[in-house]
Order: structure tokens, then sequence, then C-alpha cells
């Protein structure tokens, strides 16, 4: 079955986000898929469920015996010395079909525990992979803040110049590029962690190189194709599901277990010769077929694998109807988390040009008076904190919205 999880993998990526290559590479969705360790341990765990579901409906080994006479047994056609037996012992009618249909079952339960570990390491991939984007776009724009606290350094010594500044304008300046210098130092050594948390999820060597994009489309809030697959298509709820019918069938097994079993042999028997008469038959060896049964007569064990099936079958309702209240839980405040990030985008998006406007003015006031520069600075610094936040909140958006697309199990 080795061939079965290339197949199944390409498969499942088929049905990857139309729009993730608009956001990450898929490239990395597909590695993370091929390459996780958790998710090879739960394929593994399926195809072990599919080799036990396919021996289960195999009957007992049948039994071989030999045993020889030390003292024979004297009979009218000769003394018995050695006798060979063989037996196979046959479950009640339908037994061995329930084991089938348990197993089947649990081997199927497996396989939706995969598609939900697939789909937990597409979020935890992406999860990892916006806090990079965040980090790389807040150092470009720190970078940026430097050339423009540089050139109103420039601008405040001409001033100065001139008469028309202070000298503490350009000092103030100073004290803002080394802030900023500072930052940018931080946000360098903060990709260390970033870098690994991702290359580790991908299960690559932690200094392997990440494509990081230059931006990210446009947010937009359209939840109409979400809430209807919620519950339907959640391979955790299909696993409980198919978890609960095959309780349902081990009960039937265990009632079936409770049932004689039945058995069919052949006896076959060594016999010497008796060289003091002449009988017929004399010498000649004995084949006897036997029919046996079972006597399920200690019906506790019985009664307790029925009332264990029962019991199982309660815990797993309970653990649905748990999961579900949970599921729903995550949607409204994932679905709430989706809108706020949503709204403060725009919010930022409008302060930012309206922070710009009151920059450029001030800055050409300066340019003419000399005066009000500390007011310039803290434009700016504000500025920067708007096109910080933006990213800030971009990147909440879109790891929302990744955990969206686990919660609801989006694939196309």
């Amino acid at each position: 079955m080795k061939w079965y999880i290339y197949s199944v993998i390409v498969l499942l990526l088929i049905g990857v986000q139309l729009d993730v290559k608009a956001q990450m590479s898929e490239q990395y969705l597909l590695e993370a898929a091929a390459n996780n360790p958790m998710l090879k341990a739960k394929y593994a765990e399926f195809e072990a469920a599919m080799q036990r579901a396919a021996r289960s409906n195999a009957l007992p080994d049948p039994t071989l015996s030999f045993g020889y006479f030390i003292m024979p047994v004297e009979t009218r056609v000769g003394p018995q010395r050695a006798r060979f037996s063989l037996s196979q012992m046959f479950p009640w009618f339908g037994t061995l079909a329930a084991k089938k249909d348990m197993m089947t079952l649990q081997a199927e339960a497996k396989y939706q525990e995969f598609l939900d570990a697939r789909n937990e390491v597409y979020y935890e991939v992406k999860k990892a992979w916006y806090p990079l984007y965040e980090n790389k776009q807040t150092l470009q724009l720190q970078e940026e803040n430097i050339e423009i606290l540089r050139t109103y350094k420039r601008l405040a010594t001409t001033a100065f110049k001139n008469g028309k500044g202070s000298l503490s304008d350009a000092l103030r300046t100073d004290i803002m590029i080394d802030m900023a210098a500072t930052e940018i130092q931080l946000l360098q050594q903060e990709q260390t962690p970033l870098l690994v948390r991702f290359n580790s999820i991908l299960n690559r060597p932690e200094t392997a190189v990440v494509n990081i994009l230059d931006s990210l489309p446009d947010p937009s809030i359209d939840m109409s194709y979400r809430k209807d697959s919620l519950l339907q298509r959640n391979p955790v709820l299909n696993a409980l599901d198919l978890r609960l019918q095959s309780v349902q069938v081990e009960e039937k097994l265990a009632k079936k277990q409770g049932l004689p079993k039945f058995g069919v042999g052949l006896d076959y028997v060594i016999v010497g010769q008796r060289n003091d008469v002449t009988i017929p038959d004399n010498g000649n060896d004995v084949l006897m077929p036997m029919v046996s049964m079972s006597l399920p007569i200690f019906r506790g064990k019985y009664r307790s694998a029925v009332k264990e099936a029962q019991y199982m079958q309660d815990a797993i309702s309970a653990k649905k109807e748990a999961f579900t209240n949970e599921l729903n839980s995550k949607y409204a405040t994932a679905e709430y988390q989706l809108s706020e990030s949503y709204e403060l985008i725009k919010l930022y998006d409008q302060q930012i040009v309206t922070t710009k406007q009151v920059t450029d003015l001030l800055l050409t006031d300066y340019s003419n008076s000399g005066k009000d520069y500390e007011e310039v600075l803290r434009m700016q610094q504000q500025l920067l904190k708007y096109k910080i936040a933006k990213v800030n909140a971009l990147k909440d958006y879109y790891t929302v919205l990744a955990q969206l697309d686990y919660i609801t199990s989006k694939s196309e």
C-alpha cells in the first residue's frame, strides 16, 4: 500500500484552496503533507488499521495433534499404536462478518483522523508563515523610516544653518534613528525562531530559506461558503460517527461471541496386526470424523462485553456533542476575530492616508518657518505605527482565515 499514500496526498492536495498561491507558496503545503512526521504517523496508523481489517475475518488456525500409545491399546482388530487428530473450529454464523465490519469502520475512522491531521498541518503551516510575513514587512517599514528620518535630519540641519530651526531638532532626530535601528536589530533576531518553527513543521533544516511575499491580497469578508460545511464535512465528527457505528457492531459481535462455536475434525488411528488369529479388517487403521461444539455457560464475560460496548456508545455520543459545541464556539469566535481584523485594516488605511496628509503639511510649514519640528517627528512616528498596525492586522486576518479553513474543513 506504499503507493497509496502518494496517490492520496496528490488527490487531497488537488483540493487545496485556489487562492493559496496568492497568499503563500503552495509548495510549502505539499512539503508539509509529504514530510510532516505527525502526518506520516497518522497515515501509518490508518495503514495498520487497514491491515487489521484485512485479517479480521480469518478463521482460527486448525489444530493438529499426535499421540503415541506407550502401552498399545488392544482391540479386536489389533493394537492401537498412534493417533493423529485434525480439527477446525467455526464461530457462530455472522461472527466473522461482524468482526470485519467493526474493523473496517475503525480503519475508516483512522482515515478521517488522517484528514483532520492533514488539515491541521495546513493550518500550522499558514499560522507559522504569516508571522514571517509580518516580520519582513515591519522590517521594511523600519528601514524606510530610518531613510525618512535621515532626510528630516538633513532638513533640520539646513534649517538650523539658515537660522530657522534649532540644533535640538537634529539631535532629536538622531534619537529617533537610534530607536529605529534598535527595532531593526530586534526584528532581525526575531527571524531565527520564526524560521525554525516554520521549517520544523515541514521537517526541513532549521536554516532552510523561506520565500516571503512582498504583499498580501486585499482582505474581504465572505462567510457564506463556510457555515454550511462546519458540521457536515468535519473529519473529527465523521471519525466519531464511524467509531459509534463500530462500537454498535462491536455490541452485536459480543452477543454473537456468546453463542456456541462449532468444530469439525478427523481422527486417524494407526492399528497394528494381530498374528494370533485371522479375522476380517485385521490391522486396518481407523478413520473417525468428529463434530464438536463449545458450551458458553460462563455468561458473565459476554454480558460484560455487551455492557462495555453500550457504555462506549454513550461515551462517543457525548464526545460528539461536546466537540460540536466546541466547534460552534470556535467558529463564532473566529468569525468575530476575522470581522474585527477586517475593520481594523480599513481603519488603518484611512488613518494612514490622513496622517500622511497631515505630515506633509507640517513638513511644508517647517520648511518655511522652522517651527513645530517636534510635531513633524511625532506625526511621522504615528504614521509608522499605523503602517505596522496594519501589517499586524493583516497577519491576524489571514491567520484567522486559515483557522476558519481548518474548522470548516475547507478544501476548495
